[in-house]
């Protein structure tokens, strides 16, 4: 993601509307109904869409994709393909274990290079972790949790729940209303403001505010749980809170937008899930291979 453009989000939206999503008029008007019927069933279909569950993968995918642009203007990638590349493996394996194991795109993770400690998670799969995050890791069944944690925002959509519903409203009743149509420039300048508010919704909730207690505590324990069914040890979760929480939080990033440590410990609690787990020489040796900051 290291080159990763930023697109206009209305641009990428409307290519995803107008043909990933809609219903198949060819196939509905094949002598059972006209085309104009066709057409209509499509303008309804799509104009019942109100919320953040309507919205679909491949939009999903092109709104964390605008997100993950705004990151990677504000923060530097990390130019180490290997530590990337072993980030990205890990991120999978705990992806699978999740109730999302396959997105439109894949999932996609980016170290960055900032002594900011913190993490994020953009909807459609897109995971940006820091280096100075990965300092305070230490083995690969940390590593894991704190993937399986970014994994949980995105299963969850948390993200996308951050976008004001008027946002969506907005937007889904001209693509409704207009969806075999071509776009006037009012109406385009409506989309583009309502996907550039969304995108930006969700910028600021996961750079500047963070998301809330209870989306943070739902991540950490489905966090375990991905780990524990990915063959990690889940206590490795609560070995590395347990560590952020004796760091220094002067330096801001998710010392500033995520609980305390210690409280999310306390929360994890008797619902960290048990595992007869074994340490494992091998991860240990790739751990020691890929991160060397």
């Amino acid at each position: 993601m290291k080159n990763l453009p930023r697109l206009a989000p209305v641009a990428l939206l409307l290519a995803g509307c107008a043909g990933l999503d809609r219903l198949d008029v060819s196939a509905l008007s094949g002598g059972y109904i006209t085309d104009s019927q066709a057409r209509s069933l499509t303008r309804a279909a799509t104009a019942l869409r109100k919320g953040v569950e309507d919205i679909s993968e491949s939009e999903e995918y092109y709104i964390g994709r605008s997100v993950a642009a705004q990151i990677l203007g504000k923060y530097k990638p990390l130019d180490d393909p290997g530590l990337n590349l072993y980030a990205q493996k890990v991120a999978q394996a705990v992806s699978l274990a999740s109730e999302r194991p396959a997105l439109f795109q894949g999932y996609h993770v980016q170290v960055l290079d900032t002594d900011e400690v913190n993490a994020f998670a953009a909807p459609g799969g897109f995971i940006f972790v820091t280096k100075a995050m990965l300092k305070l890791v230490k083995d690969e069944d940390e590593l894991a949790c704190v993937m399986a944690h970014e994994v949980a925002h995105i299963a969850k959509k948390h993200g996308l729940k951050t976008i004001q519903t008027s946002r969506l409203t907005s937007a889904f009743a001209i693509l409704g209303s207009e969806a075999v149509k071509s776009y006037t420039p009012q109406q385009i300048s409506q989309l583009t403001a309502a996907f550039e508010g969304a995108v930006d919704d969700v910028v600021n909730k996961l750079v500047v505010n963070g998301y809330s207690r209870d989306k943070e505590y739902e991540a950490d324990r489905f966090a375990a749980q991905y780990a524990k069914d990915a063959n990690y040890d889940p206590g490795a979760l609560k070995r590395f809170l347990e560590r952020m929480a004796q760091a220094s939080s002067s330096g801001g990033g998710v010392f500033k937008t995520h609980p305390d440590a210690r409280k999310r410990v306390d929360e994890l609690g008797a619902l960290l899930p048990s595992a007869d787990h074994r340490r494992s020489s091998e991860r240990a040796k790739r751990f020691s291979a890929a991160v060397s900051l």
